[in-house]
């Protein structure tokens, strides 16, 4: 666009400080609609400015919903990757991050085999062996009564599941407490929600001692995702004849 105004200028310089990042889409809306640039940036960035969560946890956040099989953005997620070694993430941190991405569809098995299992007249067990109820108790991403389920359905297949949600990665990470938070973030985002996952992970923080102004930062971050839409539909605009 042609050169800018004071006023456009001060919008660019405060949507760059707030969302760390000014995509062509933004010229676009800067000329045609600055107070909305305007209204977004500010409550696009409300959680991270004044919410209780470090900058490392707000990117790494990020990177999760950046990452899911329900958005796969890549431009976010390489600004935010940056943003979050910047903040001092390490490679143990994005990689329980990713590790925590990879199991989200184990939600959906869950549901569905619990339907199975009441439309089959097949009864969960109830009665599990010590050592399995013990590796079941250990992993709060786990849903008990979810367990129990697959626990008579295919026993092999829960063996797989808990030596995946048991894996431990390289030294240091995230506590369980931020691995909570993450599960919280990709189950209360539109992209992906879950109310019943929602649930079990906001427990677990919970219990992890995790505050409730954490935990609902966490849930508010995955709301403004869907400016991504927005940005597809002014990038177009040009092409339509619109401008």
């Amino acid at each position: 666009m042609a050169g800018l105004s004071a006023e456009q200028e001060a919008v660019k310089a405060r949507f760059i400080e707030d969302r760390g990042y000014w995509r062509p889409w933004c010229d676009t809306l800067l000329e045609i609609d600055p107070g909305f640039l305007t209204a977004y940036s500010g409550y696009a960035a409300y959680p991270a400015r004044n919410g209780p969560l470090s900058g490392r946890m707000v990117e790494l956040i990020y990177v999760a919903a950046d990452t899911s099989a329900t958005h796969l953005f890549q431009p976010g997620l390489l600004t935010h990757l940056v943003k979050a070694r910047e903040e001092g993430a390490t490679v143990a941190d994005v990689l329980d991050v990713l590790s925590i991405v990879a199991t989200q569809g184990l939600d959906a098995v869950y549901a569905g085999a619990a339907i199975l299992a009441e439309e089959a007249g097949i009864a969960p067990s109830d009665v599990l062996p010590a050592p399995l109820s013990d590796r079941i108790a250990s992993q709060p991403a786990i849903p008990p009564a979810a367990a129990q389920v697959l626990a008579r359905l295919d026993r092999g297949y829960l063996d797989a599941v808990l030596d995946l949600l048991s894996h431990r990665g390289t030294d240091g990470g995230l506590s369980s407490g931020e691995k909570a938070l993450i599960r919280i973030a990709l189950a209360g985002c539109f992209t992906g929600y879950d109310a019943v996952a929602l649930r079990q992970a906001i427990r677990c923080a919970l219990d992890a001692g995790v505050s409730p102004a954490e935990v609902l930062q966490a849930i508010q971050q995955g709301a403004h995702l869907s400016v991504h839409g927005t940005s597809l539909g002014i990038s177009n605009l040009r092409d339509a004849g619109f401008l």
